[in-house]
């Protein structure tokens, strides 16, 4: 037992180094895939039909696929096609790890910002058009603020699932946090010790992100926030 701890305390300085990268890459690709999933939902709820049947051609192909094989496309697939017709090309495993997952992710928020959207009652759109506000400003001011308050919740799901989903780019050689761990068991040979610490980083990294969004949500909806507010008081009094 206390052997195992040891070997789990040596290799924490290498983990926690795959953690932040682990983390870097799950945010640029949120953050792209947000930017992404946000355009492909407004074209999708657009009236032109064929840029509506383009972007559900996407998400239905990203959502329909692994991710794995997204992974293998991009870095090997996408080079290799452009090398067949005489263009030089090679993707830095970086860029090939947060373009996968991005493009990914795009697919899927992109059918969460639809939902958030439709969820909005039509009258309010409806009444700001009645007052003279354009279609843009009916979406900054009034639909999307309500939306986004109740895509909260799906986006902090899907970026947990992102999350754990960075482990896949370890097939491409990217030494994040369980590629790190790999790397560690090929040379102590203690697989178990090694992808329990793996496991364990993880966990925390989901059971942190999970309260996080806990959070965001109750702070970004005022009748949450209030019916929080006697709870606290109520703890300090006791």
């Amino acid at each position: 037992m206390i052997q195992s701890l040891t070997i789990i305390l040596n290799a924490l300085p290498d983990l926690l180094l795959g953690t932040v990268i682990t983390l870097e890459i799950a945010a640029l690709s949120v953050v792209f895939g947000m930017v992404g999933g946000s355009l492909i939902a407004i074209a999708r709820l657009s009236p032109i039909v064929p840029l509506r049947w383009v972007t559900r051609a996407y998400i239905d192909f990203f959502r329909g696929t692994p991710l794995l094989v997204q992974i293998f496309m991009i870095y090997f697939g996408l080079p290799a096609l452009a090398q067949s017709i005489g263009i030089p090309l090679r993707f830095d495993r970086l860029v090939a790890a947060v373009v996968a997952l991005s493009f990914n992710a795009a697919a899927y928020i992109a059918e969460i910002v639809r939902a958030g959207i439709q969820s909005i009652e039509p009258g309010q759109a409806e009444a700001a058009n009645s007052l003279g506000m354009s279609g843009m400003q009916i979406m900054r001011y009034i639909i999307f603020p309500q939306a986004l308050r109740r895509m909260i919740p799906p986006l902090g799901s899907e970026f947990i699932t992102l999350l754990k989903d960075t482990s896949l780019v370890a097939v491409i050689g990217f030494e994040e946090l369980f590629r790190r761990g790999q790397l560690i068991v090929a040379n102590t040979y203690r697989a178990f010790e090694i992808y329990t610490a793996v496991a364990l980083v993880y966990l925390v990294l989901t059971l942190a992100s999970s309260q996080f969004f806990s959070f965001l949500e109750v702070w970004m909806n005022p009748i949450k926030r209030k019916k929080s507010k006697p709870k606290s008081i109520e703890s300090l009094k006791a």
